[in-house]
């Protein structure tokens, strides 16, 4: 088994406002700055440039239960299951992200990839957060 890491986040926005931004690829940019530059659509297939070359991107489809898994394809073909929850909390929402530790990966890069993944979803409560009128 790989070691994991549940990464949360709590915003006071409904999860339907939440699910929708969040499994838009256009939005992407907008939210996960760490490491998406930019994204574009080519036929039905979703690419987003990073620092080190664009990837890959595939959400699972739209669905009532909170379920926005992505599955990143890398350069080399290699592809990484990203699972990730949004909850209700009262009026609000908890996301959930678990980060996986890759074969391969070192303790210091699995901190900082999740170092990477707590402040995306700290990103998004903001951004959402801050749409509200």
């Amino acid at each position: 088994m790989m070691n994991s890491r549940t990464i949360t986040c709590s915003s006071d926005r409904p999860p339907a406002a939440v699910c929708e931004f969040a499994s838009n690829p256009e939005n992407l940019p907008q939210w996960v700055r760490s490491f998406c530059l930019s994204v574009k659509k080519s036929g039905d297939k979703w690419g987003m440039e990073t620092h080190t070359g664009w990837v890959g991107i595939r959400f699972v489809a739209v669905n009532d239960y909170g379920v926005l898994n992505h599955v990143v394809t890398l350069p080399d073909g290699q592809s990484i299951l990203n699972p990730v929850r949004v909850v209700a909390n009262d009026i609000g929402s908890e996301v959930m992200f678990t980060l996986f530790q890759l074969p391969g990966m070192s303790d210091e890069q699995f901190a900082k990839d999740a170092g990477m993944v707590k402040a995306d979803l700290q990103t998004l409560k903001v951004v959402l957060e801050g749409s509200q009128a």
